[in-house]
């Protein structure tokens, strides 16, 4: 059997999925299931003076209706609990949750939802996250301080959801060296994951109280655990069954409404299904964080870094419990937003601060996006300002091996300049451009991998068939398939024989936080590659007893178990062999392993293992209209290891086109705190249509990273920093710089009119 590792091995989740056969959590029915719907606010700040439910009530088929009066106080979130289940005495965003119906059937109770009157007092809205901690400022939560999982940041000032401090080297030592200093503000704005199932969720209550919970969430286990605490019952007694996913991107790992499904049911004596119309989606889920990010670098007049200081601010909206991480801030403000480059002194400050906006959440690479787009724009600016290269500024001051990272550490073989120096060539940075107003833009970031504490469990049966039992969804990476391939290749045996399972969190060992930040290869394949060495072990300790041969003399290939037997050598059909030892023992193998690296050791892949990824985009902008049109896109990366091209391939270009919709066109428009994008026709994404020719190259370590086989994380590196390459290649192609996302034609256009009448105006004056 050739090598499973590194081949295009199919999808095993693809034909149910695009035949339509896959069931997701809004295709799930029980009998007597009730369909729930919610009431959202109209006012983005307001007193809750009255609720007047009894037409809803009356309504017929109309099973329960329910206010936040009905519920317990409390409040959920995946880190910080500030989250009521439906909004009490006050609401703090326009779309926040009521009251909730359970009908039975869906236009009953969307029916009963328009008969609720709700009687406001209006309050004061704070829009703007630089003014949200000013004391003038309207106070949103009024003692954050006290909710559970609160971190300290939130004592620092009004309004404050977090604030976290990083910094290396002594920054004012640093600053004394510099000949030139830039000063630059960046903004993004709120992005929403575009998945294509929405939120969805059931929730049934068994005869002897066990809560069961079907929903599209990736992160099962800590799901558990926010229901149980939320409806304060047992962990025990909450069963969350894994479901497909239809897709994520960071943004399915919330209860969203789960909690309310619970006591919808317990009310009713039904289960009930809530499913979130996308236009619910676009206004009351969890995008990504607009920000405003400050960059100070002080620089030598031969390019070379001497300090750098990021100010980030990220607008929370109106709650905090969206994030997983106890600061609730961001993965990268940790490490500087993917910063490459050799710095003596780094200090990074970054606030999260509670508005009267939607709420935010994660989306593909948290932090990294905001932070990369700042970073890598201002360092063309550095570059243009002392007449340099853009590429030749970045060579300068990349990281090598055995220099300290940005924020401290040492990495390990570090590609950065092999990365950058194989996205010119094939890029052709250095060819000449064949017509006016043709720009090219680069951008190199890095990223760590994901750390996970994730266990796995291996069963085989009497029939010879490897059963892989994982509590990972398959979210749309092709994790599943990954899984399915180390197993072969650790055992030797066709696909064909394994299956992958996914069951409920009572029957599963622990996935930890679920899908996200890279970390499924790495540590789910971690666990599945420990427990198919302990298994292929049990296995051959049995067939060396049963024909009393030593360990030695037992070799496992293509499909075959070969035992040196005396002078003989006997060669035993692998899946047959096992059949029959399951059946002579009276038990199938059971393995489970879990992995997980303790404190230290996170320390130590945070800061020795990485990869790069180098990106250069070339446009042409019409200078008439500002239309910005993409020649092409090659993007390189540091790989080790690769487990599957074609899955490998696909995140490199699905996340490459999710960075470049976040760069161009991905804008969750809101004015004065009501999202006023509500649907997936004025939300743009990148069409077929928009998407130019992409190039990828690689370049290969001989150390690897920490993925099974030497494997490097590639999930989300592709998406980080396109769209400061495209920003950059703008300004190379006009003139024109922007400072904030998206970059559309009408900005480049009315800055290219600035500019011409700014070129009269001086013209008139001579």
């Amino acid at each position: 059997m050739a090598r499973r590792i590194g081949k295009p091995i199919k999808r095993i989740d693809g034909i149910e999925k695009v035949s339509g056969l896959a069931n997701y959590s809004a295709d799930l029915d029980l009998p007597g299931l009730l369909w729930g719907a919610t009431l959202r606010s109209s006012l983005p700040h307001a007193k809750i003076l009255h609720v007047d439910v009894a037409r809803a009530k009356s309504l017929p088929g109309v099973m329960a209706v329910l206010t936040g009066k009905d519920l317990p106080d409390v409040r959920f979130g995946r880190q910080i609990k500030d989250m009521p289940i439906l909004a009490r005495d006050k609401v703090r965003f326009f779309g926040e949750k009521i009251v909730a119906v359970a009908a039975k059937d869906k236009d009953i109770a969307e029916e009963a939802v328009s008969l609720i009157d709700v009687e406001y007092e209006e309050l004061p809205i704070v829009s703007d996250p630089l003014s949200s901690r000013e004391e003038s400022a309207p106070l949103i939560h009024e003692n954050p301080e006290t909710y559970e999982g609160a971190p300290p940041g939130t004592r620092k000032g009004r309004n404050v959801v977090s604030f976290v401090e990083k910094s290396h080297g002594n920054y004012e030592t640093a600053l004394k060296n510099a000949e030139l200093v830039f000063r630059h503000t960046f903004k993004t704005p709120f992005a929403h994951q575009a998945y294509i199932e929405p939120h969805a969720c059931v929730v049934s209550i068994d005869s002897v109280g066990n809560v069961h919970v079907w929903a599209s969430n990736k992160s099962p286990f800590p799901l558990r655990a926010q229901v149980a605490n939320c409806i304060r019952i047992p962990l025990a007694n909450v069963i969350v069954h894994l479901m497909p996913v239809g897709g994520d991107f960071g943004g399915k790992g919330s209860p969203m409404d789960v909690p309310l499904c619970y006591y919808l049911a317990k009310s009713s004596g039904h289960p009930v299904k809530i499913v979130m119309r996308y236009n619910e989606e676009l206004v009351a889920s969890n995008p990504r964080h607009a920000s405003i990010v400050s960059i100070e670098t002080g620089v030598r007049k031969t390019g070379e870094l001497q300090c750098l200081k990021i100010k980030a601010i990220f607008d929370s909206g109106g709650y905090g419990g969206f994030k997983p991480i106890p600061e609730a801030n961001l993965p990268g403000v940790r490490t500087a937003g993917g910063l490459a480059y050799r710095v003596p002194a780094v200090q990074v400050e970054s606030w999260c601060v509670y508005t009267n906006n939607q709420p935010a959440g994660h989306m593909r690479g948290p932090g990294y996006l905001q932070m990369a787009f700042a970073i890598e724009s201002q360092m063309d600016i550095i570059a243009r300002t002392l007449e340099k290269d853009p590429i030749e500024l970045r060579m300068v001051n990349l990281l090598d091996d055995g220099d300290t990272a940005p924020l401290g550490g040492e990495l390990q073989e570090v590609k950065a300049k092999q990365t950058l120096q194989k996205a010119v060539t094939a890029s052709g940075w250095r060819t000449p451009k064949d017509g006016p107003y043709i720009g090219r833009g680069v951008a190199i970031i890095q990223k760590h991998p994901g750390v996970n504490a994730t266990g796995a469990n291996l069963v085989v049966d009497d029939s010879g068939c490897i059963v892989v039992r994982t509590g990972i969804p398959e979210q749309g990476s092709g994790s599943h398939t990954i899984l399915m391939q180390i197993v072969a290749e650790e055992l030797q045996v066709s696909e064909e024989f394994i299956r992958v399972e996914v069951g409920s969190t009572a029957n599963l060992p622990s996935s930890g936080m679920g899908s996200g930040a890279s970390s499924v290869s790495h540590c789910m394949g971690r666990a599945v590659l420990s427990a198919a060495k302990e298994l292929r072990q049990q296995i051959m300790v049995d067939i060396a007893a049963n024909f009393k041969v030593n360990l030695s003399d037992l070799t496992i290939k293509n499909g075959y178990v070969i035992v040196l037997h005396g002078r003989n050598k006997l060669r035993l059909n692998f899946r047959e062999t096992v059949s029959y030892l399951v059946r002579q023992r009276k038990a199938s193998y059971n393995v489970t392993s879990v992995y997980d690296l303790f404190p230290g050791v996170k320390e130590f892949y945070y800061r020795e293992i990485t990869s790069f990824c180098a990106q250069v985009a070339e446009v042409e902008v019409d200078p008439e209209t500002g239309k910005i049109s993409i020649r092409k896109i090659t993007t390189v990366h540091d790989v080790g290891t690769i487990l599957n091209l074609v899955a490998h391939q696909g995140q490199i270009e699905g996340g490459l086109i999710q960075g470049m919709g976040f760069g161009l066109m991905e804008n969750l428009v809101i004015e004065d705190c009501r999202v006023l994008t509500t649907n997936l026709g004025d939300y743009k994404i990148p069409a077929i249509t928009d998407i130019p020719p992409l190039r990828t190259a690689l370049v290969h370590s001989s150390i690897g990273g920490p993925v099974p086989y030497q494997g490097k994380s590639i999930g989300e590196t592709s998406c980080i920093g396109i769209s400061a390459a495209l920003a950059n290649a703008i300004y190379d192609a006009t003139g024109v710089r922007l400072y904030d996302l998206p970059l559309t034609a009408e900005k480049v256009f009315l800055e290219l009119k600035t500019k011409r009448l700014q070129v009269n105006s001086q013209m008139a004056d001579k």
